[in-house]
């Protein structure tokens, strides 16, 4: 059989299938290990991969006797992944996994609903289907009644129906039998089908497949990289909550940042300063669904704000989702690295930066004619209420963008947000030909602009800082040219990136910072500092010390071209939450910074 069902897995060798309402994290071996229901932000039915405390428990595991070996890799421009495993005795199963998504009257398809195929394709496989479910984070063994085709999972408040062609007895034993023909099991809500399972199945899949590759065709990828480009826009697709238009960060909690350390956050929610580089990234792909959704939320964030109401770094997938943090003791944590937690305090921090974050998201409805709502006077009137915060608070302290929970400074990167919000709101005047207006966010900007040139260039450096009048560098500090506040050839940022690539590299890796924070030394390289390092060689005319740096980023990815937030730069190993939404957007950036363009590449070498 397959590892022992105690045992949970060691690294991030993991593939993600979904449909914007629900996902599933699947290991080499074809597990489920971590899938919540009935949404992304829900409870983690499946949840092996956090090691719950019921040791036997939170797993959808399909195991094969003998099994020597396994393969695993997507349909092509597709989120249906295929997991082949071989016995010693020449005995295979070809293991299909997907969530179904297609076009069915008029609109989307995507019940709360995980198809796993599982076919014979040579001698005769003895497998195991285990199906062991948790309920409550971990904490509540659900009740299991069997049907004449199905198995249900009930707890106080909690139903989930797994229906299968299997052998009903052997599924519900977790017993041994030899596979002879296909076999489909459907796990979803309490609810029951008419037809035939492989009929759905095969239909489910066949149009499932069409649906990705249709929307895959669309996407506007570069010349160079574009089977990376693809994974990184389907993953990003894949942590989208379609209902409400929320992008989560990752769509897992708990991950530790490296190992053996208390940072594990919970990361199953949409941060607002991702919002600007996710649309800008969104934009350059040509994924005009998935932004026009993203803004959706984003102005639905703002329309639910009290007058005066200071924004939230962070909100739920529903904007009015309560966050509070809590640590749970019914899981032992990722490689029994604990503590779990779920919620993030994180919400009720003072980040500055936020509001430059979603003026400059939101501007791209005033200049995006493609975009069916166009920014009118009264968004932009919603957004000057943000601009007033933003230009009041630009140069008070908070808990910076690495929203540090034991200190508050004045951050460098925070400031430049707000300046960018006020420049933002200029060109927006300008645009709605209101010129009073656009003097006024100009004179604020201006304003902002001083006290940075002022408080945050360290000459003795030859750098900008990270806070008004310190001495420590981060790497935020490499995206005040990507929101123009420094030309690329400003000699004030090429001396920040000097003075960054030496104290903050590790070989072909980025830390954030170095400095010790609430949690003493940082050990691994956040994999967006990396991507924006190197998008900064790359405008700075370093770009073959860029290329070479974006070729060892696409080496870190997983088997399946996926990466976490994190990667230890000695070991190359991926550490915390995954698959990070934000780092597959780094590479999407950088891979259309970088690339040959088709005409370079193609027609001029035709």
């Amino acid at each position: 059989m397959t590892a022992a069902p105690e045992q949970a897995p060691e690294s991030l060798d993991l593939g993600i299938v979904g449909n914007s309402i629900v996902a599933a994290l699947i290991d080499r071996e074809a597990r489920i290990v971590w899938h919540c229901v009935p949404r992304l932000d829900g409870d983690p039915v499946f949840c092996r991969l956090l090691r719950p405390t019921q040791l036997e428990q939170g797993v959808f595991e399909i195991g094969l006797r003998d099994m020597v070996s396994s393969t695993q890799d997507y349909i092509t421009n597709t989120a249906v992944l295929v997991t082949t495993l071989t016995d010693s005795r020449g005995g295979a199963v070809r293991i299909t996994d997907f969530a179904p998504r297609f076009k069915q009257y008029d609109r989307i398809y995507r019940p709360a609903m995980l198809i796993r195929r599982i076919e014979p394709i040579a001698g005769t496989p003895a497998i195991r289907i285990r199906v062991r479910p948790l309920f409550g984070y971990g904490g509540v063994l659900p009740s299991r009644t069997l049907g004449s085709n199905h198995i249900r999972f009930t707890a106080p408040g909690a139903a989930l129906r797994l229906t299968t062609d299997a052998p009903l007895a052997y599924v519900d034993d977790g017993s041994e039998f030899v596979l002879n023909e296909p076999v489909t099991l459907v796990l979803g809500p309490d609810e029951s089908f008419t037809e035939s399972l492989q009929h759905i199945s095969r239909e489910f899949l066949e149009r499932t497949i069409e649906y990705w590759v249709d929307w895959s065709r669309y996407l506007s990828v570069p010349f160079e990289w574009q089977d990376a480009v693809i994974r990184a826009a389907i993953t990003l697709k894949l942590c989208a909550y379609e209902e409400t238009g929320a992008i989560l960060a990752a769509l897992t909690t708990s991950i530790p940042e490296a190992a053996d350390t208390p940072r594990t956050w919970d990361y199953r929610y949409c941060w607002m300063r991702d919002a600007y580089f996710v649309v800008q990234a969104l934009n350059r792909l040509g994924a005009t669904k998935t932004m026009e959704d993203f803004l959706r939320y984003i102005t639905t964030v703002m329309a639910q704000r009290q007058p005066g109401e200071e924004l939230q770094p962070v909100y739920g997938i529903i904007p009015s989702a309560a966050l509070i943090e809590r640590e749970l003791d019914t899981m032992q944590g990722y490689r029994g690295m604990g503590p779990v937690r779920i919620g993030n305090a994180a919400f009720a921090q003072r980040q500055n930066d936020t509001y430059g974050s979603i003026v400059l998201a939101v501007a791209q409805m005033f200049f995006d004619h493609r975009l069916p709502r166009r920014g009118d006077a009264a968004l932009f009137a919603d957004l000057e209420r943000l601009g007033e915060q933003a230009a009041a608070l630009a140069l008070t302290p908070d808990a910076g963008l690495w929203e540090f929970r034991g200190r508050a400074r004045v951050h460098t990167h925070s400031a430049a947000m707000c300046w960018a919000a006020c420049r933002r709101l200029a060109r927006i005047a300008g645009v709605l030909d209101l010129p009073d207006r656009a003097a006024y966010w100009r004179e604020h900007a201006d304003r902002i602009r001083h006290a940075i040139l002022e408080r945050a260039w360290n000459a003795e450096l030859n750098s900008f800082v990270e806070s008004f009048d310190g001495v420590d560098l981060d790497a935020s500090l490499l995206l005040l040219q990507e929101i123009g506040f420094v030309a690329a050839d400003d000699p004030r940022f090429l001396g920040t990136l000097d003075a960054i690539g030496k104290q903050l590299r590790r070989g072909n890796h980025l830390m954030r910072y170095v400095a010790p924070d609430d949690f003493g030394e940082p050990h691994t390289a956040f994999s967006i500092c990396t991507f924006w390092y190197i998008d900064a060689l790359a405008v700075a005319g370093r770009r073959d010390e860029a290329r070479e740096i974006f070729e060892t980023m696409l080496a870190s990815r997983n088997h399946l071209g996926l990466l976490s937030e994190d990667v230890d730069p000695k070991t190359g190993a991926l550490w915390g939450n995954f698959p990070q939404t934000y780092s597959m957007v780094g590479l999407i950036h950088c891979a259309m910074r970088l690339s040959k363009t088709w005409e370079e590449a193609f027609w001029r070498g035709s």
